[in-house]
């Protein structure tokens, strides 16, 4: 479904990212390890079209079709969608009214239960929210959208022992039972590509490959259990050396 093939990337004439390669196939959830500052959002950003990411080398695919100079307003059309780490704040704008826009053909009621936001939507989108609150906030958003790939920065971050379950168990459903758009005419088993830092959402979501991305580029992949294992254990820094040495 999604394949990035030797990606460079600048911002400003500073480069973030360089020949990293990744893919993600359809139905399959893979994760992206990396400390602080590695470029992990600066990849999914680029994947999403943010304007400000320049690509000076490589192409993006998606479903086979070459994205890497489409706006994102034709990537979100297409079937990507991104639940960011820290988004704005929209004043004037009610979290209904968002979600009516973005629920073509879903059913966002479910997830508005099962994530405990009924008592939101009538708010500006964000505004006041608690981290956990805009997680969940950002997680109904995209559902609503339905996307066939889901792009999710650090859903644990930020969020509570109680939000971090909603939004852990709300993730799987997503991804393997199809929540938010009952019936049999949906597509189940939908595709993720999710940034975890502390590795908490694997204790919802099961993850079919895991990729390390330090100083700009991916350094490995391969079992994302394993992988967060030797991470805990030994640090990225290990990840570098056995780079360095290849």
């Amino acid at each position: 479904m999604l394949k990035i093939e030797d990606l460079t990337v600048e911002v400003n004439g500073k480069l973030l990212l360089h020949d990293v390669n990744l893919e993600v196939k359809k139905g399959y959830t893979n994760v992206l390890f990396g400390p602080n500052g590695a470029g992990k959002s600066a990849l999914m950003r680029t994947i999403m079209g943010f304007s400000e990411y320049r690509v000076v080398k490589g192409r993006i695919l998606f479903n086979g079709k070459d994205i890497t100079e489409l706006p994102v307003d034709e990537r979100a059309r297409l079937g990507l969608g991104i639940m960011m780490q820290r988004p704005p704040d929209m004043s004037g704008i009610k979290l209904k009214d968002l979600v009516k826009v973005l629920s073509k053909g879903t059913n966002p009621e479910t997830l508005v239960k099962n994530l405990d936001m009924k008592r939101f939507m009538d708010r500006d989108v964000n505004v006041g929210f608690s981290g956990g609150e805009i997680k969940r906030s950002e997680l109904l958003q995209l559902a609503a959208q339905n996307p066939s790939l889901y792009l999710l920065d650090e859903p644990e971050s930020g969020v509570d022992l109680v939000s971090i379950e909603q939004v852990g168990m709300t993730i799987k459903g997503l991804l393997e039972e199809g929540l938010n758009c009952p019936g049999e005419s949906c597509e189940k088993g939908k595709s993720a590509l999710i940034i975890t830092h502390t590795g908490q959402v694997l204790d919802y979501v099961n993850a079919d490959r895991g990729y390390i991305l330090c100083n700009g580029t991916v350094m490995c992949s391969g079992n994302p259990l394993k992988m967060l294992e030797e991470i805990k254990s030994r640090g990225y820094e290990e990840c570098i050396k056995c780079r360095l040495m290849k």
